[in-house]
C-alpha cells in the first residue's frame, strides 16, 4: 500500500512539469473535441510527512502567500492545508471590491501593491481572474465626509495613489441611475479612484491554486488542523485529521478562525470574529458600470457580469461564526441604498450569505511573527480582505522567507503593546 501511495505521489509530482497553458488556441482545440481533454487545474495529493512551510488556510491570502513564496523566494516544498474546500471561506463570500485609496501610509502601500498586482494577475497566473478596473467612488453625503475625502485625496497624492474628489455632476455622469438629492443624505461629491474595480473572487483562488500546484506545492483539502506541535518554543508541525505533518515554518492564514488557531499555538490575538452579510438581486440589464460605496448609510453596490446587483453593508452587532444571512440586516442595507438608488426597490433578492470577518481594534490587519518561533500570522483584514489578497500574499511571503518586509513591518503584533495603531476606522469612516 505504501509503495502504491509513493507511486501515485511520484506520478503527481511528474505531472506538475507538464501542466498545459491556457490559451485561445487551447480553447478552440478543446471545443473541437467537446472539451474532453482538459486536465485538473490542480493536484489533490495526500500530505507528505514534512514540508519546509505549511500554510493553514486555502483562501486567497493563504494561496497568494504560497504562490509568492515560490515565485519570489524559490520556496516550493510547501503544503496549503484547508479544512473545507479551496476558496470556500471569505474568498468565495465577499463583494469583490478592489481599491487602494486609504489614508494611512502603511495601508495605502499594501493595498496599492495589491491593486497593481491585480492588473496583471491574469497574465501572471495564466488564468482569467476577470479583473475589471471600472472605478470605485465613495460618496460624500455629509460635510464631514467632504472634509475627510479631501484630506484622503491629498494623502493619496503624496503616496502615489491616483484618486480625486469629484463633483455631484461628475458622479451623475459616471452613474446615471443615482439620485443626488436623497431625502436624508444628498450626494455632495465623491472620492473617485478610476483604477479601482472588481475581480471574480473564485477565479482568484483557482488561479493561485493552479499556479501553486504547477510549482509542485501540495494543496490538501478536507484536512482540518487539530493542534500545533512545538518544541523549545519553536513550531515543529501540525496535527491534522489526515495525520501529523512536520514543518520548519508555519503560516496561519484563516481569517475569522485566527483566534482558534492561535489558541492551539499558545498565544492570543486582539481580534473578534463577526459575520458580514451580503446579497445579490435578480439579474437585470446593464445599468451601472462603476462601484459605489455609501459610507454614511453604510451600503455598497456594483453590478456583476451576470447582471446581478451585488449589495453589501455592515457587520453584525455581535460576535459570531455564522455564515448565513439574516432578514433584518438585508432590510437595513437595502433600505439605506434605496434612498440613493430608487430603482433597487423594484428588484427581488436572489440570494444572501455571510462571511466570518476578523476585526482588530484599529481595523487594520496583522501580518507578523508570533511568540511561537517559526509561526507567522496573517489576519485582521476585517471587511477589506479580498482587495488586499495579492499585496498581502507578497508581503507575507517576504516576511516568512526573510523575517521582515517593508509591506508588513507596520502591521506587527507588537503595535498593540506599543500603541502604534493604524486607525483606518477613524480615517476612512468605514472598514472596507
Amino acid at each position: 500500500m505504501a509503495q502504491k501511495d509513493a507511486k501515485v505521489q511520484d506520478l503527481s509530482q511528474e505531472s506538475v512539469m507538464f501542466m498545459k497553458r491556457y490559451s485561445a488556441f487551447a480553447v478552440a482545440r478543446e471545443a473541437a473535441r467537446y472539451h474532453s481533454g482538459w486536465e485538473r487545474a490542480w493536484r489533490s495529493p495526500m500530505p507528505k510527512k514534512s514540508y519546509d512551510v505549511i500554510i493553514v488556510g486555502a483562501g486567497g491570502h493563504g494561496l497568494a502567500t504560497a504562490y509568492y513564496l515560490g515565485k519570489n523566494h524559490g520556496i516550493t516544498n510547501v503544503a496549503v492545508i484547508e479544512k473545507g474546500w479551496l476558496g470556500g471561506g471569505n474568498t468565495g463570500r465577499n463583494t469583490t471590491i478592489i481599491r487602494s485609496n486609504y489614508l494611512q501610509d502603511p495601508s495605502a502601500a499594501i493595498f496599492e501593491k495589491a491593486r497593481s498586482l491585480y492588473e496583471t494577475m491574469s497574465q501572471d497566473l495564466n488564468y482569467n481572474v476577470m479583473f475589471s478596473p471600472r472605478g470605485v467612488m465613495m460618496l460624500a453625503q455629509t460635510q464631514s465626509e467632504i472634509r475627510g475625502y479631501l484630506r484622503t485625496a491629498q494623502a493619496n497624492a503624496l503616496q502615489g495613489v491616483k484618486t480625486e474628489f469629484i463633483t455631484p455632476a461628475r458622479v451623475k455622469e459616471l452613474c446615471p441611475i443615482i439620485e443626488l438629492s436623497g431625502p436624508r443624505y444628498p450626494v455632495l461629491g465623491a472620492l473617485w479612484q478610476e483604477r479601482g474595480g472588481t475581480a471574480r473572487h473564485d477565479a482568484v483562488a483557482w488561479g493561485y491554486a493552479r499556479a501553486c500546484s504547477d510549482m509542485g506545492m501540495d494543496i490538501i483539502q478536507q484536512c482540518e488542523v487539530t493542534g500545533v506541535d512545538q518544541a523549545d518554543g519553536q513550531v515543529t508541525g501540525v496535527k491534522t485529521t489526515k495525520g501529523d505533518i512536520a514543518c520548519k515554518k508555519l503560516g496561519v492564514v484563516v481569517a475569522g478562525h485566527s483566534g482558534v488557531l492561535a489558541d492551539m499555538a499558545g498565544f492570543r490575538l486582539p481580534v473578534e470574529s463577526i459575520a458580514l452579510q451580503a446579497l445579490v438581486s435578480e439579474p437585470i440589464k446593464p445599468c451601472m458600470d462603476v462601484v459605489i460605496m455609501a459610507n454614511t448609510v453604510h451600503g455598497y453596490l456594483s453590478q456583476s457580469d451576470k447582471g446581478e446587483m451585488v449589495i453589501g453593508g455592515g457587520t453584525d452587532g455581535f460576535n459570531n461564526y455564522t455564515q448565513r444571512g439574516s432578514f433584518h440586516h438585508a432590510e437595513e442595507t437595502v433600505r439605506a441604498l434605496v434612498e440613493t438608488f430608487p430603482m433597487l426597490s423594484r428588484l427581488k433578492m436572489l440570494r444572501q450569505w455571510g462571511g466570518i470577518v476578523d476585526m482588530t481594534g484599529d481595523r487594520s490587519p496583522i501580518l507578523s511573527s508570533t511568540p511561537l518561533g517559526g509561526c507567522f500570522i496573517n489576519c485582521g483584514w476585517g471587511t477589506g480582505g479580498f482587495k488586499s489578497i495579492p499585496g498581502s500574499g507578497w508581503g507575507m511571503a517576504e516576511l516568512m522567507a526573510k523575517g521582515s518586509s517593508p509591506l508588513t513591518d507596520a502591521f506587527g503584533l507588537n503595535r498593540f503593546a506599543e500603541g502604534r495603531f493604524i486607525d483606518e476606522s477613524v480615517a476612512a469612516g468605514v472598514a472596507h
